[in-house]
């Protein structure tokens, strides 16, 4: 028996051993040649009037292997692009939101399979809108509650508002076609709660947890973790995640100090980037507007910096340099897919709070169980656990009609060879 066990483990440190030291681990580092790719393709993005300006940076082993900061934050301005450049991330602001509810369900104030409306009333009693076979539109009750796991996977039936079926109904509300592209709350002079509760009483597009409907859900996660906290939401991410992991740009309104770090909304526009107009369909009330309205959903700004530091803690485990956020169990439920087949049937999967890899193929060269998401204003990012990696692109294009952000996975992936 003794005999028996201690071979393998010869063999073991004899393969581990390199000259009687231990062997060292994987280089981090890109392929060098390979990553003068990247160099050329985002400026030719810029070169060929397609974008402003861009900020990428990608870590392995949670250091900064690649950072590069191209074109224009603010072209009009004269103001370049630089590496700790502001951006609106909109719907990367989900993933946040999602580690606010997870460290609550770690509390125990907050259960996964919990209905909504123990915490938003209006909830209890939900409709779905339904379009008969003559066009008209009817409502019929929900057949069961909307729960917290709905939310978390997007699988609760609530779009944004904008559907035909229910934009008549919404607008009225300030929501859907009323709130810019659906998902805008930052220019409400009114807490996200007041929003969410008057949500409530509208009818939705699908039944609970029969079909992947993208909307207002992760806005309804904010408001339930005001009131599972009894704190602001704004205050819940400033104190137990962006604080401690020392994430000092990422906030939902930018210090009106720091305007000039902001970087201006353009769009795709036959080809080219124009600058967009102000409102909610373009500049936003980022920086002027009432600072009431947290939107979970889609309301924060960053850096590339800060939020691949925040990604790195949730590809860590739930923890970084000391500070544990979330345990590494409840990551794994972040991060695997918890939809089923109702997010797709290609390969990819819907976690609590991002996009998962189940395919290699799926998602370009993204390995088995990464993880992403992206942002109206043509952000993106990915975290690929096979490779050790957090990649982070940060743009303002809205729309965009580029081809840059799979063009920047693959030449990422491409110049990682170790």
């Amino acid at each position: 028996m003794k005999t028996t066990f201690l071979l393998p483990l010869t063999a073991l440190l004899c393969a581990l051993t390199l000259h009687g030291q231990i062997a060292p681990a994987k280089p981090s580092a890109l392929d060098p040649l390979r990553a003068a790719r990247l160099d050329q393709a985002l400026q030719g993005y810029v070169d060929d009037e397609k974008i402003a300006g861009a900020v990428a940076l990608v870590l392995r082993d949670g250091k900064a292997v690649y950072e590069k900061a191209v074109g224009w934050a603010d072209k009009e301005a004269g103001r370049k692009m630089t590496p700790d450049t502001i951006f609106r991330i909109a719907s990367q602001s989900k993933a946040f939101t999602s580690t606010a509810i997870l460290a609550l369900v770690e509390e125990g104030k907050i259960g996964l399979t919990e209905p909504v409306s123990h915490f938003i009333p209006t909830f209890a009693k939900t409709t779905v809108a339904v379009r008969g076979s003559d066009g008209s539109v009817s409502t019929v009750p929900a057949k069961r509650q909307i729960t917290i796991h709905d939310l978390l996977t997007h699988t609760a039936g609530i779009s944004y508002g904008t559907d035909s079926q229910v934009a008549s109904l919404y607008s009225p509300k300030g929501l859907g076609p009323s709130a810019g592209n659906g998902w805008y709350t930052a220019d409400k002079d009114e807490p996200i709660c007041e929003t969410m509760s008057r949500l409530g009483t509208l009818p939705f597009v699908s039944q609970p947890g029969e079909a992947y409907v993208y909307g207002y859900n992760t806005d309804i996660l904010g408001c339930v973790v005001e009131k599972a906290s009894g704190m602001a939401l704004d205050e819940f991410i400033r104190t137990r995640i962006t604080g401690p992991l020392g994430l000092k740009d990422t906030r939902f309104y930018v210090p009106p100090a720091e305007k000039d770090r902001l970087a201006a909304v353009y769009a795709s526009s036959n080809g080219k980037y124009v600058r967009s107009a102000e409102g909610s369909k373009g500049q936003g009330s980022y920086v002027e507007g009432p600072r009431k309205s947290f939107s979970g959903g889609a309301g924060l700004t960053s850096t590339a910096r800060d939020y691949a530091r925040f990604l790195e803690m949730i590809r860590n485990g739930g923890a970084l340099d000391g500070t544990r956020i979330l345990a590494p169990r409840t990551v794994a439920l972040m991060t695997t897919n918890q939809s089923g087949m109702l997010h797709s049937n290609s390969g990819l999967g819907f976690g609590y709070g991002f996009e998962t890899v189940d395919r290699y193929g799926a998602s370009g060269m993204a390995g088995i169980g990464a993880f992403g998401w992206g942002g109206a204003y043509g952000s993106t990012y990915q975290v690929d656990p096979q490779s050790r990696s957090v990649l982070v692109l940060m743009i303002q294009l809205m729309p965009n009609a580029t081809d840059i952000q799979p063009k920047f996975y693959s030449l990422v992936y491409q110049a990682i060879v170790q």
